[in-house]
């Protein structure tokens, strides 16, 4: 990755609206190497708190294990959902290089609270470690205060998480411009390495900060997590000279609601079928790069906001408003959103496969045997495993496959945006079912051992688990780069932060899902997930009907996608002496 330091050039800002001077920034690679450390920072910590605080809240909270999954899967799903938040204030009332900054700072006060939280005893009750899940009812309860502590902590994390995972992958994109082939080139490159920066924080909090906090305390976990965000911020500002700052176009809601509202008004006209009779605005300002979206056949009663109301087939002389009249460009970008709905909820399913991976599947590892040549692995480590894989498959998929894919496709990223997600969904599936099968054999070493009532670990190494986060992990490679990806390519200009939320809002609508998931199944089956004892659920079976529902949701994916048309821009560029003139369509791939 580091030799990709060599390509950098003098480029003009990435302007996404206004009047604002052309200011000359390095962007490329250089750029984009702070956008990976600040990711990988943040994520460190980020990452480390989710595989493992359903231990802190059952062993130092004295939450139940319901409680600890459900306030997990909480925490995680209002951390992603906020992304939406976020990319809003990105798009519409400053960079994201300032949004990503402000929410840094949001997400280092919420771990500095956690941390004093866990410091001093008497903002937390005795924690009940080492107790028979049985008797968990008799440990002493968290006050209303304290909880109130421990989610205001909590929950600024979420927002400040939500901030950075929003704004930043759009400003690590900004740094190459999709319309020139060379750097669209190292654009389809930058999501698969922002992954990779992901994954290697995500490998030292799984690690390193699990580790702390299983071995020193969490105190000292909640201290490491502060610091790495606080580097981050500063490397977030070290690479600020190299940036190309967007400049906010106005919210893209407004720009929604007037297509709508105009589309409405004018209910009653006929909808032209030439082109040429819908309002679009061509005149361009010297020196500036404008992008315009060719019209579609889809959601074709939106077309009505773009017609020119005339009287008696004459212009009248008042210029309609905003909420009267659309550009074409300003329809199509409305209708880009609404293509985009079935795709991301068709991936919401796999993401409340990832939560059950993430809370139950830790509680799996309690009961396992962790020795490994002497040392005692962590149960929140076993995350590590795909990680590992991911480490090894990112760099074979970009500088191999990718690249042989594309002289044959001739296509930037090898594969199209959705069929590498579709890979992604058909791995989630297999990893349900495989899950399935080891908590099978989980349970049948208990039974025969005679240990189902027992707190002490089963004869069974934890490293058992490694199969089905291993084949999650390629699954994830494929399904969240390539939706950032595709969500960033074929968004408009003024809403690229709000589309790159929209994958991680998938996240977040998981999530929620996994808390619903499970009360539905208990209640239907009797009580599969109802008892505190693992050993005396059937978590086998409902791995199983997860597999089966994945099956189920990739078919529904594959009508999305094929239903799906990829955007068609015309970027029209006009030199500084207002006098040559070049078009340039580009179609997404």
């Amino acid at each position: 990755m580091f030799h990709m330091l060599e390509h950098q050039g003098i480029c003009r800002d990435v302007k996404t609206g206004g009047e604002a001077k052309q200011e000359k920034r390095l962007g490329g690679n250089r750029a984009a190497l702070f956008v990976y450390a600040t990711e990988g920072l943040e994520n460190m910590a980020f990452v480390s708190n989710a595989i493992s605080l359903v231990t802190y809240f059952n062993g130092y909270m004295n939450f139940s294990l319901t409680k600890s999954a459900t306030s997990l899967t909480n925490f995680m799903g209002t951390s992603f959902l906020l992304t939406l938040f976020a990319g809003f204030i990105s798009d519409t009332f400053m960079s994201r290089f300032k949004t990503c900054f402000l929410f840094g700072c949001i997400e280092l006060l919420g771990y500095a609270i956690l941390a004093v939280q866990a410091h001093f005893h008497q903002l937390r009750p005795m924690p009940c470690k080492g107790v028979a899940p049985d008797a968990m009812n008799q440990c002493e309860a968290a006050k209303i205060s304290q909880e109130a502590i421990l989610f205001t902590g909590l929950y600024l994390v979420a927002l400040g998480t939500g901030g950075v995972k929003s704004a930043l992958p759009a400003m690590g994109a900004d740094q190459f411009d999709e319309k020139d082939p060379n750097e669209a080139v190292h654009l389809s490159s930058f999501f698969n390495w922002f992954l990779f920066s992901l994954n290697a924080g995500a490998l030292v909090g799984v690690t390193f900060l699990v580790w702390i906090s299983t071995n020193q305390g969490w105190e000292w976990s909640f201290a490491v997590c502060t610091m790495a965000v606080l580097f981050a911020i500063l490397f977030l500002c070290l690479g600020k000279p190299l940036y190309r700052i967007n400049v906010p176009k106005g919210s893209p809601i407004i720009r929604f609601a007037q297509v709508f509202v105009a589309s409405i008004r004018n209910g009653n006209l006929p909808i032209p079928e030439m082109t040429d009779e819908l309002h679009e605005i061509h005149d361009k300002e010297a020196g500036k790069q404008e992008e315009i979206l060719g019209r579609t056949d889809q959601f074709r009663f939106l077309d009505r906001a773009a017609i020119v109301r005339t009287n008696n087939g004459v212009s009248t002389s008042i210029t309609p408003g905003p909420w009267s009249l659309c550009t074409v460009t300003q329809v199509e970008e409305t209708k880009i959103l609404l293509r985009m709905l079935p795709i991301i909820l068709s991936t919401v399913f796999t993401n409340t496969c990832l939560a059950q991976l993430q809370t139950f599947t830790i509680q799996q590892s309690t009961t396992m045997d962790t020795s490994f040549i002497g040392f005692h692995i962590p149960g929140p480590s076993i995350p590590a495993i795909p990680l590992l894989f991911m480490f090894v498959l990112i760099p074979i998929y970009d500088r191999i496959f990718v690249p042989l894919a594309r002289k044959i496709t001739g296509i930037p990223n090898g594969i199209r945006y959705l069929q590498r997600i579709g890979v992604g969904l058909v791995l989630s599936a297999i990893s349900m079912a495989v899950s399935g099968i080891v908590e099978t054999h989980r349970k049948s070493v208990a039974i025969e051992h005679k240990m189902v009532d027992s707190v002490e670990p089963l004869p069974m190494s934890v490293f058992w688990l490694g199969f089905q986060y291993a084949i999650f992990g390629a699954a994830d490679m494929f399904t969240m780069v390539g939706l950032l990806d595709f969500f960033y390519a074929e968004s408009s200009a003024g809403m690229k932060s709000l589309s790159t939320a929209i994958p991680w809002c998938s996240l977040a609508f998981g999530y929620f899902m996994s808390s619903v998931v499970v009360e539905i199944v208990n209640k239907a089956s009797g009580g599969w997930l109802a008892s505190n004892n693992l050993n005396r659920d059937k978590l086998n079976y409902f791995y199983w009907l997860l597999a089966v529902l994945s099956v189920v949701n990739f078919v529904f994916y594959l009508v999305c996608a094929s239903w799906y048309k990829y955007k068609k821009v015309e970027v029209k560029k006009v030199e500084s002496s207002g006098e040559d003139e070049a078009k340039v369509e580009l179609v997404g791939v």
